[in-house]
């Protein structure tokens, strides 16, 4: 691809800026703050505002003029932030109704005995989270140590056999795998390519315009979407391979 004709880079937030859960190094701010010289960006991510505070805002270290050109979307995209003269700030939030949420909790105990789950010895926060616009299941728990979360479901088989029940028993829902041990449900018709058509509506972004990295680009994933809409996606590894990839569209950018 000719990333001279890029003019919005998208991304994932956990496990392609960042580790999971964990602030992005010195390193990925400082690329991106380079990026933001010449182009836009936008952080698409399952998890909530907070956790772009911890991720991301909190360890990017750029001027106010580039950070006008980061704009961010939390729980899918069903939330919107962008940056104004000193603050970030809310656009919009289209958040799950109560009746909505409650369908959602009550799905979850059938669906985890059907598929055989069996919980952790050890639970590290709560499991299943209310984001507003979404609820999250982690499996070990929200604050789960990395290395844990690295090695419990490191080929999905144990987050697919639960999403395969949970798809016969919520109808109307999105039901995607994140991360390393979650899996995001929103309302129906809200995962990564909703993403894509609020960029393409609210900023005029064609998709020929765009670029897209994540590492959860395989089928079942919660960036799967992105790839789906024709977009130019790019399957990550992790952060040390995005730093690969956007040094790649920088360079390749500049006279």
């Amino acid at each position: 691809m000719d990333y001279s004709k890029v003019k919005i880079v998208v991304t994932d937030l956990d496990g392609t800026l960042a580790p999971s859960k964990a602030p992005m190094d010195e390193e990925m701010s400082k690329i991106i703050c380079r990026l933001l010289s010449i182009k836009a960006m936008a952080v698409v991510g399952g998890g909530f505002y907070s956790q772009f505070q911890k991720q991301l805002i909190g360890a990017l270290k750029c001027p106010a003029e580039k950070l006008s050109r980061l704009y961010l979307f939390p729980t899918n995209a069903t939330a919107f932030y962008k940056f104004s003269v000193s603050e970030w700030q809310k656009v919009y939030s289209e958040d799950l109704s109560e009746e909505q949420k409650k369908l959602i909790y009550s799905a979850f105990p059938k669906a985890l005995e059907l598929a055989g789950f069996k919980n952790p010895e050890k639970l590290y926060g709560n499991q299943l989270e209310d984001r507003g616009t979404q609820i999250t299941f982690s499996a070990l728990g929200q604050e789960a140590p990395l290395e844990l979360k690295s090695a419990w479901d490191p080929d999905q088989k144990k987050r697919m056999a639960i999403k395969q029940q949970l798809d016969k028993l919520l109808n109307g829902f999105e039901i995607r795998l994140g991360g390393t041990t979650s899996i995001d449900i929103t309302k129906a018709g809200i995962d990564k390519s909703y993403a894509i058509s609020k960029i393409t509506e609210i900023f005029g972004y064609s998709k020929q315009e765009m670029v897209f990295i994540g590492d959860a680009l395989y089928e079942g994933g919660n960036d799967y979407a992105v790839k789906l809409t024709g977009v130019e996606s790019i399957s990550t590894s992790g952060p040390e391979e995005t730093k690969s990839l956007l040094r790649s569209i920088i360079n390749s950018s500049q006279p």
